[in-house]
């Protein structure tokens, strides 16, 4: 069978891309590929070890002349987010992800892709499979269910890595050197369904916004891109002053750390009201599409006819939801007074999930400033509870606080300018990593994160760039090469 990766460079790495999106691997269901990975390792007669979480230690010792080397670990998580357009059919638990060539970029038709972080992966399992390449004894560490808490990486055993030396290469910016990130904390909430029944001679419709492009909520959340739970809400919000009309769902967004693209609402609406009530339509598309010109071409708001639900909302629990979510925070609080263009603190709402006996909701803070990722995480508590839900919040996860002096930090800016002939840039993100978990299980380790151009990743437009994964691969070749000594 023709590979569809096939003739692009490096060849080892894509390969084993490939060979991973073949297997299903979404959150808290990797086992499929935990196993395709465990037995190839142990194919190849590696070392393998997992910790009691299922994380995956691959061990291969270093080649020759490089035994007085510090031992390294590549790191990535094997887990991927499942998104897809809506029209699309597709089972993220079972179906191959498909992915194509476009030019310079891999992407996959319809779905999320999984280069966040399968690249990364690939790039550890071909190193791995070397012959030919010099490096210190090195171990691929492969963590669980990253995208939904970091669950992974949170629950890492603390026997299970000898490395000194911890390379994530689950990094978006080509020829940039990640040495810090945000600190997080997902707040969800419930609200009991209270319900009535539809008043007579009432039909059904569904207000749908698509088109948005989403992302992660980490990277681009400073970009501008429309909130489809926000907007949708905002026009319920506005046909709820005109229109006597019953809400009976609302729903948009399935994981945390993605801007929600699509929503839905299904409503109750009092005959005669149809006309008058498609010029409303009609009138906040024109409304949003120039609010977001530039940044949501696609945009689109509809209403189409639709069965006349069995159930609604009762009319005070209504106008808790709308005006609880038109109150939620969303986007960029505060920018970095210290790194500029780097966001500091935000808050995504990310999840409306309209159940059989409650409205759940799902959203995440972000920021380097413990203190402030909980005063945020505040405010959205209180705007939540002032709807009458109920709130519950995690622990979150820390910060990776900066070391501009390390010691693996040196050797790969050397490496950069000698390869590349220039500076690399050297930041702190607003994205979760799991490098500061990790450091804390085992203090003393020397990080850092890289990678090739990914763009949109958490939604279906995802893609990782293959003129800049070969150069992270280079790069990743040169750094084992130069190694300091233990």
């Amino acid at each position: 069978m023709a590979r569809a990766l096939a003739g692009i460079q490096p060849e080892k790495v894509w390969h084993y891309f490939e060979e991973i999106c073949k297997i299903p691997h979404p959150s808290k269901k990797e086992e499929k590929l935990a196993a395709y990975i465990i037995n190839w390792a142990k194919e190849k007669n590696f070392e393998v070890q997992r910790d009691k979480l299922g994380n995956i230690c691959i061990r291969k010792p270093s080649t020759p002349c490089m035994q007085d080397r510090l031992p390294v670990i590549i790191q990535g998580h094997i887990d991927m987010v499942c998104e897809k357009n809506a029209d699309v059919e597709f089972d993220f638990d079972n179906d191959p992800i498909q992915c194509y060539i476009d030019g310079d970029w891999v992407k996959a038709k319809g779905t999320t892709l999984g280069a966040d972080n399968g690249i990364g992966v690939a790039m550890g399992m071909a190193i791995l499979d070397s012959t030919d390449i010099p490096h210190p004894a090195v171990e691929l560490l492969c963590t669980l269910d990253e995208e939904t808490g970091l669950t992974g990486a949170i629950q890492l055993g603390t026997d299970l890595l000898k490395g000194k030396i911890l390379i994530n290469l689950d990094s978006e910016e080509d020829g940039t050197f990640t040495i810090g990130c945000a600190g997080g904390l997902n707040t969800s909430a419930s609200l009991k369904y209270d319900a009535d029944t539809p008043l007579a001679n009432s039909l059904g419709y569904q207000i749908t916004i698509k088109g948005l492009r989403g992302g992660h909520s980490g990277i681009e959340i400073h970009d501008g891109r429309g909130n489809a739970a926000r907007l949708l809400n905002r026009v319920i919000y506005e046909l709820n002053k005109q229109f006597d009309f019953q809400l009976s769902s609302f729903d948009s967004g399935s994981k945390h750390n993605a801007i929600p693209r699509e929503a839905f609402a299904v409503i109750a609406l009092p005959k005669g009201n149809e006309q008058k009530f498609n010029e409303e339509i009609k009138k906040f598309n024109d409304i949003l599409k120039n609010e977001y010109l530039t940044k949501e071409p696609n945009l689109s708001l509809e209403a189409a006819p639709f069965d006349l639900p069995k159930r609604v909302m009762t009319k005070q629990m209504q106008e808790k939801v709308i005006k609880s979510f038109y109150a939620m925070p969303h986007g960029v609080v505060r920018m970095s007074p210290d790194m500029p263009g780097l966001v500091q603190t935000s808050t995504n709402f990310a999840v409306v999930e309209t159940r059989e006996n409650e409205i759940f909701v799902l959203t995440s803070q972000r920021s380097s400033v413990e203190t402030e990722k909980q005063d945020l995480a505040n405010k959205v508590r209180i705007a939540l509870e002032l709807g009458g839900f109920e709130v519950s919040q995690g622990d979150g996860y820390p910060a990776w606080q900066p070391n501009v002096n390390s010691p693996i930090l040196k050797t790969a800016i050397e490496v950069y300018k000698n390869i590349f002939g220039e500076e690399p840039k050297i930041e702190s993100i607003h994205a979760g990593l799991e490098t500061g978990l990790i450091g804390e299980k085992y203090p003393g380790m020397d990080m850092l994160s890289f990678g090739p151009n990914l763009r949109d990743v958490h939604s279906p437009d995802e893609r990782v760039q293959i003129s800049t994964t070969e150069k992270c691969w280079k790069l990743l070749l040169e750094i084992l090469k130069n190694i300091p000594k233990s």
